[in-house]
């Protein structure tokens, strides 16, 4: 199985994490999992841009960005070329490393 790498993020995973991913599964799926509480404000149904990830490593081998997702990106906050929502990127069989951005443009952060 895949290794997902979380780098540190001050509020969400301090200390940074690393674990073991399913192929196939989402990134939002897998760090939720991991009790590395991403916001979500949509519910993964890639309405929004809360659950923005930069994938710093691997970034190739993840399952590829649909037109809707490429539009929402436009809108996250921090935007980068390694940029994805994690909701929609789907772990393939690289490991990967990914950091979440300091800021979203939630403005009412809904805690799941």
């Amino acid at each position: 199985m895949p290794t997902i790498t979380v780098l540190p993020h001050p509020e969400l995973c301090p200390e940074g994490s690393v674990f073991e991913a399913k192929i196939g599964e989402s990134i939002c799926d897998a760090l939720l999992n991991q009790h590395i509480e991403i916001e979500h404000a949509c519910e993964k149904s890639c309405a929004c841009t809360t659950c923005h990830v930069l994938v710093r490593k691997g970034f190739g081998s993840l399952s590829a960005a649909d037109e809707i997702e490429e539009d929402l990106l436009d809108q996250a906050w921090g935007l980068e070329a390694d940029s994805r929502l994690s909701c929609q990127a789907k772990v393939g069989k690289e490991d990967i490393t990914v950091e979440i951005p300091k800021y979203t443009i939630n403005h009412a952060r809904e805690h799941h």
